[in-house]
């Protein structure tokens, strides 16, 4: 009877925290796997912004970067289940079960799914220097520096590194791969010449290309963008590598046993931000599309992500790649 009576108490006490969610003077951080400054911090700095006023709360971001995003993660998955600490997530919720070894945590099982927020697609660009102006002459300089060209990346498990694995598969040639502590640096050095090329996001490339710091020469989607800076580059597939399309997408999640009003709630603040007016100005100016399809429904989410590790597991197997 008294297990019974303490068990009817924490309950009691659950339902009084969720029913007060979120408190006022509490600030709700979101977890953003991946350095400061980088494309996905950009992404969940908008987020923050977009939630606070439909939450009525403080949002804050707390930036726990390495292994592949899984240190982040886990930080989100052991975390108390009461609605103020999330996760913002690219791809690598979905690449992560076959690239970490030993994960601390199950992906498809020790979160709750809240929501997609967009879709981003990848530019590849050159340093400044780069002797190509358009992606044929860089076809041609590929083919004249086999073995000596650098392709930074963010990091091992990055979106820019599963990008560049696949476009190397994709033209069949093996360049020096050069992982950096986030995209930040990886660009500071591609600026700089000290690394030949890079597959990135367009929410961490864009700005580079219209300041011209940057060559653009391809876009990944199947159709060209619409972004003014983005407009007049080619899709790789128009180029010649057929059938190459990676899209990077981030979404929102909470700790495994979050109550079910509090992720309702949070839910509901999710997309009001994706409908907010500025948040889809900031995104789209970065070449990313806001999602407004059934993938904002937890459930869908969730399906979402199980068919992309089913999708992004062989092809990581085959690299033989992990991020320890």
């Amino acid at each position: 009877m008294k297990k019974l009576l303490t068990l009817a108490l924490v309950a009691a006490a659950f339902g009084a925290q969720a029913a007060d969610f979120p408190a006022k003077d509490r600030p709700i951080t979101i977890v953003v796997p991946f350095a400061a400054g980088g494309p996905t911090d950009r992404v969940a700095r908008d987020l923050a912004e977009a939630m606070r006023k439909p939450l009525g709360a403080n949002v804050v971001i707390d930036n726990s970067a390495g292994a592949g995003s899984s240190i982040g993660a886990n930080k989100v998955a052991k975390a108390s289940p009461d609605g103020y600490t999330l996760l913002v997530n690219h791809i690598a919720m979905s690449t992560m079960p076959g690239l970490v070894r030993n994960l601390p945590f199950k992906v498809e099982s020790d979160f709750e799914y809240l929501g997609m927020i967009n879709d981003v697609p990848m530019t590849l660009i050159g340093k400044p220097g780069l002797p190509a102006s358009n992606y044929k002459e860089l076809t041609a300089w590929i083919a004249q520096n086999k073995g000596k060209i650098n392709l930074g990346n963010a990091g091992v498990g990055s979106a820019s590194h599963l990008c560049g694995l696949l476009y190397q598969s994709a033209i069949q040639t093996e360049m020096t791969t050069v992982p950096y502590k986030g995209t930040a640096p990886a660009m500071t050095d591609l600026i700089g010449g000290q690394i030949d090329l890079m597959c990135d996001q367009t929410t961490n490339t864009t700005s580079q290309i219209e300041a011209k710091k940057v060559k653009a020469f391809a876009v990944t989607t199947s159709k060209r963008l619409t972004t003014p800076a983005l407009k007049d580059l080619p899709t790789l597939d128009e180029t010649g590598v057929k059938n190459f399309q990676v899209t990077i997408w981030h979404g929102l999640y909470a700790p495994k046993g979050t109550p079910p009003e509090v992720l309702k709630k949070l839910n509901d603040a999710l997309k009001a931000a994706l409908k907010d007016p500025e948040f889809i100005k900031k995104e789209e100016g970065l070449g990313a599309v806001v999602v407004n399809d059934k993938r904002t429904e937890p459930a869908e989410h969730k399906k979402f992500v199980a068919a992309e590790i089913a999708k992004w597991s062989p092809i990581i197997k085959a690299a033989g790649v992990y991020a320890d």
